[in-house]
C-alpha cells in the first residue's frame, strides 16, 4: 500500500520532536492522537467519545467514535442500546464499548491551533518528567553548565538536558557571572514543582569542596583516603578532616599533592578560598587540637555529656586560636561537632583560683569548718556538699591530716546541711502551691519543683503541657545574633533529652499517653543505626 507524504511527515515530525526533547517517540505520537481527537470532538460534539490512532509504521490516521452499550439510552452521542449494538455485534453486552469508524476531517485554523496547544503541553510535561527522573538520582553530584541568564543575583544555568538555578546565597561572596560563562556547581536538591522540576545548585555547600577533592585526589576517589568532615566559610577559609585507610598513605600529603598542585586546583575553583587540611583522629581531644591549627594548645578539658571542650592556649596564641572575627574557632567547632571554649593560661589560672576560693567558702559555710579543712577538701577535687555526702567515707579519711573520726563528722554535717536545704525547698514548694504528685516524677528534685512553681507549673497537667524548650530553654536568631532564652530548669545542668523525659513522664502520669507510646521513640532510635 502506498504511503502518502503527509502520513510520512506525521511520523517524521514525531521522531524529530522526540529527538530534540530527548523523550520517547511514543509519547509524542500519543500527544498527537490526543490533539487530533480533541480537534475532532469540536466537529462531532464535545460529548462524543472520539479516539484517534496513528499507525507507528505507516503513519495512517484512523478516527473512531466509542459508544457505551446500555439498557436505556440517555445520551445518543456516546451511548447505544443493547438491541442496536447486537445488530453490529451479536455478542455485545451491557458495559461493552462499540467503536464506529469516522471519516477523515479537514481541520480549520482554530481546531489546528487547539491541537497544537495540546501537543505542546503533552510534550512539555513529558520533557519535565524526563528531566526530573534524570536529575533526581544525581543529587550530590557536580555538574558543569553554561550561564544562561542572571536574574536578581540568581544564576540560571543551562545543563544541556535541563535548566538549573544557583541562588544568590549559594554563590561565593564577590563572585559574578555573565551570560555564556562556564560554571561548575553541586546539585543539592531536585524538586518536582508545578512549573516543572527545579534543580538547585550550590557553590558554597561543604560537600561541593568534598566532591572537588574527590575529582582531584585519586586516593579519595578510590576510597584509600576518606574526608570525614568539612567546615567552610565560603570564599574565605575552610577546614577538612581526612583519614587514611592505608597506613602507608599520608592523607594530608595526598590531598596537598606535589608542590600543592592538588589543593591549588580546588583553591582556584573556589576563588582563592584558603583550605586547612587536618588529620582526623578518633580521640576528640587530639582532633580538636589539630582542628585549631595553626594555634598551639597547652591543655584541653572535655565535657563529654554536653559535647563541650575547654581549650587552654598560651597568652600570645589567643588571637591565632580565635582567628579573625572568630573564624578559626568557629570552623574548628563545625569540623569537630563540639562546642569549643578558648581560654588563655592566665585566664584559666584566675578562674581556677576563683573556683577554689568559692568551693572553700562553700565548705566553710555549709559544714562549719575552718579555712584549712575547707581548702583541703577543695584541693582534693570535691566540688559540692552533695558529692561529699555521697562519697565513700574512706576516701575522705584518706586525705592527708584526716582520720576516720573527722571523715564521719564531715559526712554527718554534710547530710544535716542537705536535709536542712531539702526541708527549706519543700516548704517553699508548698508555699508556691506545687502538688505533691509532682515529686513522683522521675528525675525531679525538690529544688526543681520550686523553680517550676515560680514559673506557674504547679500540677501534673501543667508539666505535661510544657514543651521541652520551656524547661531546657532555646536559642533563636535576633538582629543577626543567636540569643539564648532561659528555660524553667536552667542552672540544673539537665540535657534536652532529660528535660524531654521529665515532660513525657508527666504526660504518662496525666494519662495523656501510654507506656507503649513512651516505648516507641526508644525503639525507633534503636533501629536507626541498623538502617543507616
Amino acid at each position: 500500500m502506498a504511503v502518502s507524504a503527509n502520513r510520512l511527515e506525521l511520523l517524521q515530525i514525531a521522531d524529530a520532536v522526540a529527538r530534540e526533547k530527548s523523550i520517547d517517540k511514543q509519547i509524542v505520537i500519543e500527544a498527537m492522537e490526543d490533539a487530533i481527537a480533541k480537534a475532532a470532538r469540536s466537529r462531532y460534539g464535545a460529548e462524543t467519545d472520539v479516539h484517534a490512532n496513528i499507525d507507528t509504521k505507516s503513519g495512517e490516521l484512523r478516527l473512531s467514535r466509542h459508544m457505551l452499550v446500555v439498557e436505556a439510552v440517555e445520551n445518543s452521542s456516546n451511548q447505544i442500546s443493547v438491541e442496536d449494538a447486537r445488530r453490529r455485534n451479536p455478542a455485545a453486552q451491557v458495559g461493552d464499548t462499540i467503536a464506529d469508524a469516522l471519516p477523515p476531517l479537514e481541520y480549520g485554523r482554530i481546531a489546528a491551533q487547539s491541537a497544537k496547544q495540546v501537543i505542546v503541553q503533552k510534550v512539555r510535561e513529558a520533557e519535565r518528567d524526563r528531566q526530573y527522573d534524570e536529575y533526581k538520582d544525581r543529587i550530590h553530584d557536580i555538574v558543569n553548565g553554561t550561564v544562561k541568564r542572571v536574574e536578581y543575583g540568581n544564576v540560571v544555568v543551562d545543563l544541556g538536558r535541563g535548566e538549573a538555578v544557583v541562588r544568590r546565597d549559594e554563590l561565593l561572596p564577590r563572585e559574578t557571572f555573565r551570560n555564556g560563562d562556564r560554571i561548575r556547581a553541586f546539585i543539592f536538591d531536585v524538586r518536582r514543582e508545578p512549573r516543572g522540576p527545579q534543580i538547585f545548585l550550590s557553590r558554597t555547600h561543604p560537600m561541593f569542596m568534598q566532591k572537588l577533592f574527590a575529582q582531584e585526589v585519586p586516593e579519595i576517589y578510590d576510597g584509600i583516603v576518606e574526608i570525614r568532615s568539612v567546615a567552610r566559610d565560603p570564599g574565605s577559609r575552610a577546614k577538612i578532616a581526612v583519614v587514611s585507610r592505608d597506613s602507608s598513605v599520608d592523607p594530608v600529603g595526598a590531598c596537598v599533592g606535589m608542590r600543592g598542585s592538588r589543593v591549588q586546583a580546588v583553591v582556584n575553583e573556589l576563588q582563592g578560598e584558603k583550605i586547612d587540611i587536618i588529620p582526623w583522629s578518633q580521640d576528640i581531644a587530639t582532633f580538636v587540637v589539630n582542628a585549631l591549627a595553626p594555634a598551639e594548645v597547652a591543655k584541653v578539658v572535655l565535657d563529654e555529656e554536653r559535647e563541650r571542650i575547654e581549650v587552654v592556649v598560651p597568652d600570645q596564641q589567643l588571637s591565632l586560636a580565635i582567628g579573625r572575627r572568630g573564624q578559626n574557632v568557629r570552623l574548628a567547632s563545625q569540623l569537630t561537632g563540639w562546642d569549643i571554649d578558648i581560654l588563655t593560661e592566665q585566664e584559666e589560672s584566675e578562674r581556677r583560683n576563683a573556683e577554689f576560693e568559692l568551693r572553700t567558702k562553700l565548705f566553710m559555710d555549709s559544714l562549719d569548718v575552718d579555712e584549712t579543712v575547707a581548702q583541703l577538701l577543695a584541693a582534693e577535687g570535691f566540688t559540692s556538699v552533695e558529692e561529699l555526702a555521697m562519697v565513700d567515707q574512706r576516701e575522705i579519711a584518706g586525705i592527708e591530716g584526716f582520720d576516720e573520726e573527722l571523715a564521719g563528722a564531715l559526712q554527718g554535717r554534710a547530710n544535716e546541711f542537705l536535709n536542712q536545704i531539702e526541708q527549706e525547698n519543700d516548704d517553699k514548694r508548698k508555699a508556691l502551691g506545687v502538688d505533691d504528685a509532682l515529686k513522683e516524677i522521675p528525675g525531679i528534685t525538690t529544688k526543681m519543683l520550686v523553680a517550676l512553681g515560680e514559673n506557674e507549673v504547679k500540677t501534673i497537667e501543667d508539666l505535661a503541657g510544657c514543651a521541652t524548650d520551656d524547661l531546657a530553654g532555646w536559642t533563636e536568631r535576633k538582629n543577626g545574633e543567636n540569643v539564648r532564652e532561659a528555660g524553667y530548669l536552667d542552672g540544673f545542668e539537665l540535657t534536652r533529652d532529660e528535660c524531654e523525659g521529665i515532660v513525657m513522664q508527666a504526660r504518662l502520669k496525666a494519662g495523656w499517653i501510654t507506656e507503649a507510646d513512651l516505648a516507641k521513640p526508644a525503639e525507633e532510635q534503636a533501629e536507626e543505626p541498623a538502617e543507616a
